[in-house]
C-alpha cells in the first residue's frame, strides 16, 4: 500500500501558483491518502469522502478564516477531512496509519479529534448544532461563520426540516450548508428510495438563500461561495453542489456503475486488493497529471509494509435472519419487512428479491417508518421493522412506546448490536439499546448467538402475541459460538426467559447472550474452571429456572455487550433478591460503563474488561 507524506503535500500547494490547479492538486493527494487509510483500516466510507472532496478542498484552502468552523453532519467523509487536514499539518502525519484504531482516528468524527467541533455520523443533527453555536456566538459577542456538509440521503431525516425555519426567523446569515448532492444513499439511489423532490424549493420555501454548483467544478464552487457572501449576507444559505458518489476515481465512481446495477459497491468498506491496485494507480496518475503540467517532478509515495488490518471471518447473524424471515413469511402473509436504507446490512435482499409486494424501503427516516409500523399492525399486518440499532432503539424511541401503548405487534429488528463491529466509532455501536426500550411494556428482547438460534428466535417472533426487539450482532461469529450453536440449538423453540448451559465447568457461573460475549465466556473457560451459560433474553428471566441456576452456583457473572444499568445484570440480580433464597451465590456484572472504543474488536473488547483474558481474570478472582 502507498501513501504520500505531507512533504509532499506542502511541495505542491508551495509550487502551484494557479489557485485553481493547487485545489485540483490537493484534492487528488488528499484523495489518494483516503484510499491508502480506508484500506489499512479495513473499513471507511470511500464514496462519500471522494465525492465531497473538492469541496473540503476549497473550503479548507480557499474559504475558511482562521476562527471560521467546518464539520461534516454526515460523518461519512470522515477520512476524507483526516486525510485533508492531515496534508495541511493540522493532524499528525502518524495518524493517516491509524484510522478507526485504538487512540487514532474514529470511524466518524469525534469532538476528541483536533478541528471535529461535534460528533455526528448519527444522520440530521448537524444544522442545529450549527444553530446552537450561531445562537452562542452571538450571546458571546463572537463573529464566526460556520459551515455545515451534509448527505442528500441524510436529508431525509426530519429534523433537518425542524431546523431549517429557526434559521431564519433569526436571520443566520452566519450559517452556510452544503449539500453533497450525490444521488446515492446507502444502499443505492436517493431517487428510488425517498425522493427528495425539488430540494431548491424545500430550502426557497423556508426562506434560506439556495445557489447551486458542479461540486467538481472549481470554477462553479468558487462562484457560488462568493454570491453567498456577497448577495446573501443577512440570512442563511444552502449550496446545492452536484457530485459523483466516488468522484474523481473512474475505479468508485457511480457514473462507472451499469445501466442495471442498482447497488453501489464502495459506500463503505475496504475495496478487494485488485480494486485497490486499479484505483491507486488511477489516482496516481490524476494527481501526476496536475503535478507536472505545473512543472513540478512527479509524487513520490511512500510505501507501507504493513497489511490491512485483517477482517474477521465467520457466519452472519443478519444474513441467517434474512434466510429465516423469508422462510416464516412465506408461511404468514401478514408479515411485512420494513427498511431504512439498509438492506444489505440488515439481511434484507432475500426479503425484497422474493416478496417484493410486502416490502417497504423507508429511507434514512426511522421515526416516520416505526409509526409507519403502527398503520399497518392497525390492520392486522405483523410489521417487521429494520435497521441498524443504534438509530431504530433511539431516534423513535417515543414512537416504539407509542405503538406499545397501542397493544398491537410490531417485532424490530436491529443489525449492529452492541460494541463490535467497533471501527465506526460510538455513533454506530449500540450499548444502550437494551436498557432504552428494556422496560417497554409488552416488549420482550432478546440476543441470539449463532444461525440457529437465530432461525429459533424468527420463529419466536412470528408466533408470540408479544412485540419483540430483536438484537443481532453484525460482527461474524467466531467458531467456538458456532460450534456452541450447533450443539445446543438444534431446532427446539427458544422457551421465555431460559438459558442453556453451553459449557459445564465449575460453582462460578457466567451468563451472557450473543456471539460477542459467548465467544469471549468459552474462551475463558478454557482457562478457567466456568459454567457457561446462554441466555438469550435480555428483559425476561424466568424465576424457577433461575433457582435452578443459583441452586448449583457459588457464584453468577452476567457479562453484557452494553451498558450496564438496565440491562440483564440488573434484571437477574433483582430476580435472584426476590427469589428469596437463604443463602444465594454471589453476584457480580461486566459490561460498558462508558462511552466506547473505537478500534480493532481486540483493541475494544480488551479495554472494556470483555476480552477472554481480561473476563478470565475477574472471573477467577475470590
Amino acid at each position: 500500500m502507498q501513501w504520500l507524506p505531507t512533504g509532499e503535500f506542502d511541495r505542491v500547494l508551495g509550487g502551484i501558483t494557479d489557485r485553481h490547479e493547487r485545489l485540483r492538486a490537493f484534492s487528488a493527494l488528499s484523495r489518494f491518502n483516503t484510499l491508502y487509510m480506508v484500506m489499512k483500516a479495513g473499513s471507511g466510507h470511500l464514496g462519500s469522502s471522494f465525492s465531497a472532496a473538492d469541496l473540503v478542498s476549497r473550503l479548507l484552502l480557499d474559504e475558511l478564516a482562521d476562527v471560521d468552523v467546518l464539520f461534516s453532519s454526515k460523518g461519512h467523509d470522515a477520512p476524507g477531512l483526516y486525510a485533508a487536514l492531515i496534508g495541511l499539518g493540522r493532524l499528525e502525519e502518524d495518524l493517516v496509519h491509524r484510522l478507526r484504531r485504538l487512540g487514532g482516528l474514529p470511524g466518524h468524527p469525534d469532538v476528541r479529534t483536533p478541528h471535529m467541533p461535534f460528533n455526528t455520523g448519527s444522520l440530521g443533527m448537524g444544522i442545529s448544532k450549527a444553530k446552537g453555536l450561531v445562537l452562542a456566538n452571538r450571546m458571546l459577542g463572537l463573529h464566526q461563520r460556520v459551515f455545515v456538509l451534509t448527505g442528500d440521503g441524510e436529508l431525509q431525516e426530519g429534523q433537518n426540516y425542524e431546523a431549517l425555519g429557526g434559521a431564519v426567523n433569526a436571520g443566520m446569515g452566519e450559517l452556510t450548508v452544503i449539500v453533497d448532492h450525490n444521488g446515492i444513499q446507502s444502499d443505492t439511489w436517493v431517487r428510488d428510495v425517498n425522493d427528495l423532490g425539488d430540494l431548491e424549493a424545500r430550502f426557497a420555501g423556508f426562506g434560506w438563500a439556495v445557489l447551486r454548483c458542479d461540486g467538481h467544478d472549481f470554477d462553479q464552487i468558487g462562484t457560488a461561495f462568493r454570491q453567498r457572501a456577497e448577495q446573501y449576507a443577512g440570512r442563511p444559505a444552502v449550496i446545492i453542489a452536484d457530485t459523483v458518489k466516488g468522484g474523481g476515481c473512474p475505479a468508485f465512481a457511480a457514473t462507472s456503475m451499469a445501466p442495471d446495477e442498482w447497488r453501489y459497491r464502495f459506500h463503505s468498506g475496504a475495496p478487494a486488493p485488485e480494486v485497490y491496485e486499479r484505483a491507486r494507480d488511477e489516482l496516481l496518475a490524476s494527481a501526476d497529471a496536475v503535478v507536472t503540467r505545473n512543472g513540478l517532478a512527479a509524487l513520490t509515495p511512500r510505501r507501507s509494509d504493513e497489511r490491512p488490518s485483517a477482517k474477521a471471518t465467520g457466519p452472519s447473524l443478519p444474513d441467517a435472519y434474512g434466510r429465516a424471515l423469508v422462510d416464516v413469511a412465506l408461511r404468514d402473509e401478514r408479515i411485512v419487512a420494513m427498511d431504512a436504507d439498509l438492506v444489505l446490512d440488515t439481511g434484507l435482499v432475500p426479503f425484497m428479491e422474493r416478496l417484493p409486494e410486502r416490502f417497504i424501503e423507508c429511507g434514512i427516516a426511522e421515526q416516520d417508518m416505526v409509526s409507519m409500523a403502527s398503520g399497518l399492525a392497525a390492520r392486522g399486518l405483523v410489521p417487521f421493522v429494520h435497521s441498524f440499532s443504534c438509530f431504530l432503539h433511539a431516534r423513535p424511541n417515543e414512537h416504539i412506546y407509542n405503538n406499545a401503548t397501542e397493544g398491537r405487534r410490531v417485532v424490530y429488528v436491529g443489525s449492529l448490536a452492541g460494541v463490535l463491529p467497533a471501527a465506526p466509532g460510538h455513533s454506530h455501536q449500540a450499548v444502550r439499546d437494551v436498557s432504552a426500550v428494556g422496560s417497554v411494556p409488552g416488549l420482550v428482547v432478546v440476543e441470539p448467538a449463532g444461525p440457529q438460534q437465530v432461525r429459533a428466535a424468527v420463529e419466536y417472533c412470528s408466533s408470540t402475541s408479544d412485540s419483540v426487539y430483536l438484537r443481532l450482532v453484525s460482527a461474524p461469529v467466531p467458531p467456538e459460538v458456532v460450534a456452541m450453536d450447533a450443539d445446543t440449538s438444534g431446532a427446539a423453540p427458544l422457551e421465555v426467559g431460559r438459558g442453556t448451559v453451553v459449557r459445564e465447568g465449575g460453582p462460578t457461573v457466567a451468563v451472557g447472550a450473543g456471539p460477542v460475549v459467548l465467544g469471549q465466556l468459552l474462551l475463558a473457560a478454557e482457562t478457567t474452571d466456568l459454567t457457561v451459560v446462554n441466555l438469550p433474553w435480555l428483559n425476561r428471566v424466568d424465576p424457577d429456572w433461575l433457582a435452578g441456576l443459583a441452586a448449583r452456583a457459588e457464584r453468577i457473572v452476567v457479562v453484557e455487550n452494553h451498558y450496564t444499568h438496565g440491562g440483564q445484570a440488573d434484571l437477574v440480580a433483582r430476580a435472584l433478591l426476590e427469589l428469596g433464597l437463604a443463602a444465594p451465590p454471589r453476584f457480580h456484572g461486566v459490561g460498558l460503563t462508558e462511552v466506547p472504543a473505537c478500534g480493532t474488536s481486540d483493541e475494544v473488547l480488551f479495554v472494556h474488561g470483555l476480552s477472554a483474558a481480561r473476563l478470565a481474570d475477574v472471573l477467577t478472582r475470590p
